[in-house]
C-alpha cells in the first residue's frame, strides 16, 4: 500500500512537470491543462481510482495557499481597496448564493436549505488561473490586487454560508437571528485570532533566528490559525487571512534575511506544488463523479448544468458594475476621492469568476445523511453541478479571458504603472544608498575608522549608485550599455565558477568552500537577472 501511494505520488509529479512544459510552450494557464489533463486521464481503462479527500483538502491543502497569498499581499493596497474587495468578497458571494439557490428552487425543485447549499458552493471563485494571465497581459495593478485580495477573503465568507445551510438541510430547521449574529461573531473571533497568531509566530521566528526552524514554523502559522476556528465552527479562512496580513506587514523588521531568501524559494515551490496536485486531482475526480451520476437522465443532468452555470457567471456581471458604480453616485466625495474606473474594469473584473478547488472540497464534504438518518438531498447533483461549473469557468472562461482582455483594450494597460514602480523603487534605493553613504561617514568620524576600512565601503556605495544612475536612463545607448555590463558580468561570473569547479575536481578545495563560493556566485547572477526582468 505504502509503495502504490509512493508510485502514484511519483507519477503526479512526473504529470504535472509534463503539463508545466506543455503549458508554457502553448501559452496558456498550467491550472487549465492540469484540470483537463486529469480528465483525460480518469477514463483511462485500468487506471486506479484517485478521489480527493474533503477534509484533507479543507484542513491541509487550503491553510498554505490562503496564507501564501495573504504574505504575498501588501497591507496597505489591501486596506485600499477594502471597499471594491468587501463588495466582491462578501457582497458578491452572498448575492451569488442566494441567486443559485432561487433558481435551484424555481426550475430545479430543490428546497431552500438544499438551495443554500449548492450556492454557498459554487459561490468563492479562485483567482489561481485568472491572475497568472492577467498578470502576463499586464493588467491594471488595481484590477489584479482586488482579485487577489477577494480570492483571499471570500472563501471564508462562502465557507461560513455553506456551514449554515448543511446544519440548516440536516436539522430542518434554520435561524436568520441567530445565524446573522454567529457570522459576525465569527469573523471578530477569527480576526483577533489571526492577529495574535502573527503576534505570536513572529516573536517566536525572532526569538529562534534559525532560518530552518523559521521556515518550518512559517508552515505551522497557516495550520495554527486554521484550525483552532474550524473547531470552534468557524471558517479559519479570516484567521488565516489575517495572520498573513499581520506577518507581511511586520515581517520586514521581525524576519532575518537569510529567512527571507530562502523562505520565498521553498514557499514558491510548495505553492506551485499544491497547486498542480489540487488542480490535477480535480479532473481526475470525473470518473467518481459520473459514476455517481449514472441514474440520472443526460437530459437533467445537462438542464441543471446550464441553469447553475448561467447563474454563476451572470451573478457576477450583475453584481460587479452596481458595486462599482452605485457607491461614488451615492457619495460625490468618494467620486472625488476614487474617480469611477472604465466600464471595460468591472467587465473584466466580472468575466474572471473561475470556480476551483473549495467548491469541489466543500461539495465533497457533504454529510452523506441528515441527523435524521435520512440520506441528505440531492448530494450526488449538487457534487456533479459543483464540478461542472468549475470546469466550464476554469476551461471556458479562463481560455476566453486572453482575448476577451484584448477586446477590452486592457492588454498592456498597467505597463505604465510598471514603470512608475520601477521609478519609484529606484528613487527609493538612490536615497537608501545615500543614507548609508552618509551614515558611514558618521561612524567614521565617531568611531575614528582607519581610511583602509572607509574606502572601499566608500567605493562601494558610489559605485552602486553610478550603476543606479546608468539603469535609470532612458535612451537606447545607456540601455545598450547596460545590458552590455550584465553580460560581461554574467560571463565573468561563468568564469569564476568554471575556474572554482577546477579546483575542486582537482582536489584543491574542500566541499564545504566551494558550496560557499557558488552561494556567492548564484547570488550575483540571481541579482543580475532580477534586474533584468524588472526592466
Amino acid at each position: 500500500m505504502i509503495m502504490s501511494t509512493i508510485q502514484i505520488f511519483v507519477l503526479l509529479l512526473i504529470i504535472i512537470a509534463a503539463v508545466a512544459v506543455a503549458a508554457r510552450r502553448l501559452k496558456i494557464p498550467s491550472a487549465i491543462l492540469l484540470v483537463l489533463t486529469g480528465i483525460a486521464l480518469a477514463f483511462i481503462p485500468g487506471l486506479p481510482r484517485l478521489e480527493l479527500a474533503p477534509q484533507f483538502a479543507l484542513l491541509v491543502v487550503l491553510p498554505p495557499l490562503i496564507y501564501s497569498s495573504a504574505v504575498a499581499m501588501s497591507w496597505r493596497e489591501f486596506k485600499f481597496n477594502l471597499r471594491p474587495i468587501s463588495l466582491l468578497a462578501i457582497g458578491c458571494v452572498l448575492f451569488t448564493t442566494l441567486t443559485v439557490a432561487a433558481a435551484s428552487r424555481w426550475l430545479l425543485g430543490f428546497s431552500w436549505p438544499v438551495g443554500f447549499v449548492l450556492g454557498a458552493i459554487v459561490s468563492p471563485p479562485d483567482p489561481v488561473a485568472p491572475l497568472a494571465i492577467a498578470r502576463r497581459m499586464h493588467l491594471p495593478k488595481r484590477i489584479l490586487v482586488i482579485l487577489e485580495g477577494e480570492g483571499l477573503a471570500n472563501d471564508a465568507t462562502a465557507l461560513i454560508l455553506y456551514r449554515f445551510a448543511v446544519t440548516a438541510v440536516s436539522a430542518g430547521a434554520f435561524s436568520l437571528g441567530p445565524a446573522v449574529g454567529t457570522f459576525a461573531l465569527v469573523l471578530a473571533g477569527e480576526i483577533l485570532w489571526g492577529i495574535g497568531v502573527g503576534w505570536l509566530m513572529l516573536r517566536l521566528r525572532r526569538w529562534i533566528n534559525d532560518p530552518r526552524v523559521e521556515i518550518m514554523l512559517s508552515v505551522l502559522t497557516p495550520f495554527l490559525a486554521y484550525w483552532p476556528p474550524v473547531q470552534l465552527g468557524g471558517s479559519g479562512v479570516l484567521a488565516t487571512v489575517t495572520a498573513g496580513l499581520y506577518i507581511s506587514w511586520n515581517g520586514l523588521q521581525l524576519i532575518s534575511p537569510a529567512t527571507r531568501i530562502q523562505g520565498v524559494f521553498f514557499w514558491d515551490f510548495l505553492v506551485y506544488l499544491i497547486d498542480g496536485m489540487v488542480f490535477l486531482i480535480t479532473g481526475l475526480q470525473a470518473r467518481t463523479l459520473m459514476a455517481g451520476m449514472a441514474d440520472s437522465s443526460g437530459s437533467e443532468l445537462a438542464t441543471a448544468a446550464v441553469i447553475v452555470s448561467a447563474a454563476v457567471i451572470v451573478t457576477r456581471f450583475v453584481w460587479t458594475f452596481p458595486a462599482t458604480y452605485l457607491p461614488r453616485w451615492l457619495s460625490p466625495s468618494l467620486q472625488r476621492k476614487d474617480p469611477a474606473p472604465p466600464w471595460q474594469w468591472p467587465f473584466a473584473i466580472g468575466f474572471t469568476g473561475v470556480r476551483g478547488i473549495v467548491s469541489l472540497a466543500a461539495a465533497l464534504a457533504i454529510p452523506l445523511a441528515t441527523k435524521d438518518g435520512a440520506q441528505f438531498p440531492h448530494r450526488s447533483l449538487i457534487i456533479f453541478l459543483a464540478f461542472v461549473v468549475i470546469l466550464v469557468t476554469l476551461v471556458g472562461q479562463g481560455l476566453m479571458l486572453p482575448v476577451v482582455i484584448r477586446w477590452l483594450g486592457l492588454a498592456n494597460a498597467g505597463r505604465r504603472e510598471r514603470h512608475a514602480s520601477r521609478a519609484e523603487q529606484s528613487a527609493a534605493l538612490r536615497q537608501a544608498l545615500e543614507a548609508a553613504l552618509k551614515q558611514l561617514e558618521v561612524l567614521a568620524r565617531e568611531r575614528e575608522l582607519p581610511e583602509e576600512i572607509v574606502r572601499p565601503l566608500r567605493a562601494n556605495y558610489r559605485e552602486r549608485l553610478t550603476t543606479l544612475e546608468r539603469r535609470t536612463q532612458d535612451d537606447e545607448r545607456h540601455r545598450r550599455l547596460v545590458e552590455l555590463s550584465d553580460d560581461i558580468e554574467l560571463r565573468l561570473i561563468e568564469a569564476e565558477r568554471q575556474l572554482i569547479n577546477r579546483l575542486y575536481r582537482d582536489g584543491k578545495l574542500e566541499d564545504e568552500a566551494r558550496r560557499g563560493l557558488e552561494r556567492e556566485l548564484d547570488l550575483r547572477a540571481v541579482d543580475i537577472a532580477n534586474q533584468q526582468a524588472q526592466e
